[in-house]
């Protein structure tokens, strides 16, 4: 896009966590995945011998479930089709501004570093940063955008949007998938399980992390939207001997099964298919529900390139360019959390 004369250079900068391009990356995927201290909250050198370790162990059982796939995530490409869904967007609401939209993912390509060099190459006089990840937590939004404040030298006045989880078009687009999946269960009684990926208890216990407050206000917000009488709030993908956030999915799932229902899983907290969807949803959670009677088993698909949800992606970005420093898009936090970064920011003010 050429820029008008006067027109401003803006580049937008998308963070997701990345996904493993073939076999031969999963096992450094995951060894990054696991060596950043978001995750395990070990010192060097101490957390990456133990990065090491588990990359090793996990790495045939990673590498069969990326095999489902074709062998590698899906993650990149989708997240590459959401920037040029955005990019034309936010061209038609910016005109005269030429608009960039760049990825950058935490643990594989495009890595944070590179694309701070191709952010920094652009030389923009804008940048927006905003993590896929509409709910905040400081396993994912925090350390990306920690990341790239460590990296990135180039030009640009830079805002941050936090967290989005009450954003309406992202909502809309979560209970549009919700409600088309109600109607193919008919007549069935079902309940919409929402399934976020699990984070340590301690994580919000001790560190003041918001995400467990998020996710609740996000789906108490497509349940309305939706009209749904019968919901729940549950967390998958749960690994060491930690106590996560719960009830789990596999428990959730067994539960409607008590209680003679079928089940609507919603990936509450993922704008995308991965291998938490594809794999864990889909075919693991599946022969679950079968094994346990649970009919029917149904999944609403992320969001994707829905309209409304890339609509509230240009929104959120028109909204970051009116002001500085870090906010939601929509309501944000409602306690005090600790973690919180515009509560962070207000107290070092």
């Amino acid at each position: 896009m050429n820029r008008a004369p006067g027109g401003r250079r803006v580049a937008v900068v998308l963070f997701n966590l990345g996904g493993p391009d073939d076999q031969a990356s999963v096992k450094p995927f995951l060894f990054n995945l696991f060596n950043d201290p978001a995750i395990i909250g070990l010192p060097s050198p101490f957390r990456t011998v133990l990065a090491r370790l588990i990359s090793s162990r996990r790495e045939a059982s990673a590498q069969a479930n990326y095999a489902l796939m074709g062998g590698g995530s899906p993650l990149l490409p989708e997240t590459r089709r959401q920037a040029g869904a955005l990019e034309q967007a936010l061209g038609t609401r910016l005109r005269g501004d030429e608009i960039r939209v760049f990825i950058a993912m935490r643990y594989w390509s495009p890595l944070t570093e590179q694309t701070a060099a191709e952010v920094g190459a652009f030389a923009p006089d804008e940048i927006v940063l905003l993590p896929l990840y509409p709910q905040f937590s400081t396993t994912t939004t925090e350390s990306s955008l920690k990341r790239w404040a460590e990296v990135y030298a180039g030009s640009g006045a830079s805002r941050t949007v936090c967290c989005y989880p009450e954003a309406a078009g992202w909502i809309e687009a979560q209970a549009e998938g919700v409600k088309a999946k109600l109607a193919e269960a008919g007549d069935r009684p079902v309940r919409v399980l929402f399934s976020a990926h699990g984070i340590p208890e301690s994580l919000v216990a001790r560190k003041g992390d918001p995400y467990q407050e998020q996710i609740g206000s996000t789906c108490a917000a497509i349940a309305a939207r939706a009209g749904l009488t019968d919901w729940s709030i549950c967390y998958q993908s749960r690994v060491g001997p930690m106590k996560w956030l719960g009830p789990s999915t596999p428990e959730a799932i067994a539960q409607a099964g008590r209680d003679g229902v079928g089940v609507i899983v919603t990936p509450v907290a993922f704008v995308s298919e991965h291998i938490e969807t594809l794999v864990e949803l889909d075919i693991e959670y599946a022969e679950l529900a079968h094994e346990l009677g649970v009919a029917p088993y149904l999944r609403a698909p992320a969001v994707g390139l829905a309209a409304s949800f890339i609509g509230a992606l240009a929104d959120a970005t028109v909204e970051a360019l009116g002001r500085t420093g870090v906010a939601p898009f929509g309501p944000g936090c409602r306690a005090d959390w600790k973690a919180c970064p515009c509560q962070k920011e207000r107290r070092a003010a």
